[in-house]
């Protein structure tokens, strides 16, 4: 037996016993005649002694420990003289009569602790140790613990687990796809699936009415803080529900996780907005609703007065920033500049500060104070606030507006991450037009149901007609960010055929990608819908943080390689011929 206990496990009330402990070497601290190590293990920390009467051999087997040494360790637990109310185990210490070396290591490139002198590059590079840290060991078992509860709750509510393949049919209709080519059928290619979305579609034709799988998907996309090419959904389905009934579910789902996890008692009904209210108040499709400052749109009250850049504006929005009137002009230049950024993409800001002097602005030669004073009612400010205001074309003002909203919540310090603001975003756009290709795209998938009282519309001839429909779909937002994203879909293979259709689908071409369930739908297809939630994502907002590989065993780095790995790699000649591939870029 290795040990007979963890290092996090052992209290007073185990003083006088003799254990036996297994771990790493966190650290080595000698004082007179005597050695303190502080051994690791995944469940905590426990303090070794030992002391001048130690035999040589210990002596002499403890001077040759360094850091991360993997040993096994034998002795009596005794009350410790100096206490550590920083760990668990504080109150006690092991007084050693053997030690085993288990394994020596070589000195890690960077301090195994919980703040450690690593940068990113090196701590990816070795992520076997990084993994050994305390914020990376607490965020994987978040992880576990989420999987877990989730599997628990959905069982409990009559919801069955079933796997879907890996190796699919390439359908390039949104992300890309990562194929793999088949080397039993030369020239042709699997897709790793971007979703199960077709295969939890035929799951309900197949009459498994509530399904579920914690699932791993693959999208070629361009990466960032949140996103990665691969990575987890909690992917549902169920027949014969209305929107209501998905997301009272898995609201219920959500809010289990939220007590069950974190300890949070959330009895209230999730606040729900729809897309064009969300745009107008918050210039977000997935709004951060810890704060307020509200989008309000002004255009009616700044027109006529000479100042050609709101005349000539669409749109003139602005948000009141409460408390902030004693910005300095220097304060109020920055951040003029920091919208002009191209990621935000504003050509200039216009403030207007309620001051205890008065009324003042930064176009105060066109306004009155009579009429800045009305642009402040509108948007709700009193003496002490700053109005900052954006103009120009309206889906790009409103949308820098939502971004200037946020950094403003950060630096007013309003986005805190211990407090949860959950939220339901409905009746989004069925298709967006690209102008480049001249053809219509699914806003969220083909298989998206038009909400029912657009389906008129949906099958006009008029494209400003088609612009219009409503997909019946929502997304659930926690703190500005997109969770999971949902719908009732097509389940009638006439309304499926009009969709394909309208994205500019040939009908050899839609046979061809999805001819398997457009047949499906033939067979008795229920009403049916469901929703995926962002796995990773989930787990890094409960863990308090933004970006998700802390809460990925193995991720990957913002190029999309595993430094750890060096992958990907070129694979050898032997292998390129027998897949049938040839490589158009030298090395």
């Amino acid at each position: 037996m290795y040990r007979t206990h963890t290092c996090g496990e052992l209290r007073l009330n185990n003083a006088g016993q003799k254990v036996t402990l297994a771990g790493w070497v966190q650290k080595i601290r000698k004082m007179g005649g005597m050695s303190f190590i502080d051994l690791r293990d995944r469940y905590g920390i426990t303090q070794l002694v030992v002391d001048e009467s130690a035999s040589h051999d210990l002596n002499a087997t403890a001077e040759k420990l360094g850091r991360e040494y993997v040993i096994q360790a034998t002795g009596v637990v005794a009350e410790r003289t100096s206490k550590n109310s920083k760990i668990p185990t504080g109150d006690i210490e092991i007084k050693l009569s053997e030690i085993n070396l288990l394994n020596a290591s070589q000195t890690p490139p960077f301090t195994i602790e919980d703040e450690t002198d690593g940068g990113e590059e090196i701590r990816a590079k070795y992520r076997y140790l990084d993994l050994r840290r305390g914020p990376l060991k607490k965020a994987l078992e978040l992880r576990h613990k989420m999987a877990q509860e989730t599997r628990k709750y959905l069982d409990g509510i009559g919801f069955i687990e079933v796997e879907t393949p890996v190796l699919i049919k390439s359908t390039p209709e949104g992300a890309r796809d990562f194929v793999v080519p088949s080397r039993m059928n030369p020239g042709e290619f699997y897709a790793l699936p971007q979703s199960p979305q077709t295969f939890k579609q035929l799951l309900m034709v197949a009459g498994y009415d509530k399904y579920f799988q914690i699932v791993r998907c693959f999208r070629d996309e361009d990466l960032r803080a949140d996103r990665q090419p691969e990575f987890t959904q909690i992917d549902c389905e169920m027949s014969f529900v209305e929107r209501e009934d998905v997301l009272n579910t898995f609201e219920g789902t959500i809010k289990a996780l939220f007590k069950n996890v974190l300890g949070l008692e959330m009895n209230e009904q999730f606040p729900r907005i729809s897309y064009a209210d969300a745009m107008k108040y918050y210039g977000s499709d997935k709004p951060d609703i810890r704060f307020g400052m509200k989008i309000a749109e002004i255009k009616h009250l700044t027109g006529g007065k000479d100042f050609a850049v709101f005349d000539s504006a669409e749109y003139v929005g602005a948000i009141c920033v409460e408390g902030a009137a004693s910005y300095t002009r220097k304060q109020i230049d920055e951040i003029t500049e920091w919208v002009k950024r191209p990621q935000v993409g504003a050509k200039g800001l216009v403030y207007i500060r309620l001051a205890e002097d008065g009324i003042k602005s930064s176009v105060d030669k066109f306004y009155s104070p009579e009429d800045l004073t009305a642009i402040a009612n509108v948007v709700g400010a009193k003496n002490g606030d700053l109005i900052l205001i954006l103009a120009g074309d309206k889906k790009r003002t409103q949308d820098a507006m939502g971004t200037l909203r946020i950094e403003m919540g950060n630096r007013l310090g309003l986005r805190k991450s211990d407090h949860y603001a959950p939220l339901w975003v409905y009746d989004f756009p069925l298709l967006e037009w690209d102008e480049e290709t001249q053809r219509f795209y699914a806003m969220h998938h083909p298989f998206t149901s038009p909400k029912p009282e657009d389906m008129d519309k949906f099958y006009s001839s008029n494209k400003e007609d088609i612009a219009q429909v409503c997909a019946n779909a929502y997304d659930f937002v926690l703190n500005g960010t997109e969770i999971g994203g949902g719908s009732i879909r097509i389940h009638d293979s006439g309304v499926q055929k009009r969709m394909f259709e309208v994205l500019g689908f040939g009908s050899e071409e839609a046979e061809y990608k999805f001819g398997f369930i457009i047949n499906a739908f033939k067979f008795g297809a229920p009403p049916h819908g469901g929703i995926a939630f962002g796995f990773d994502r989930f787990c890094a907002l409960f863990g308090g943080q933004e970006t998700i590989r802390d809460y990925i065993a193995f991720p990957k780095n913002n190029a999309g390689r595993d430094v750890m790995l060096d992958a990907p790699s070129v694979i050898d000649a032997a292998q390129m011929d027998e897949l049938f591939l040839k490589s158009t870029v030298s090395k």
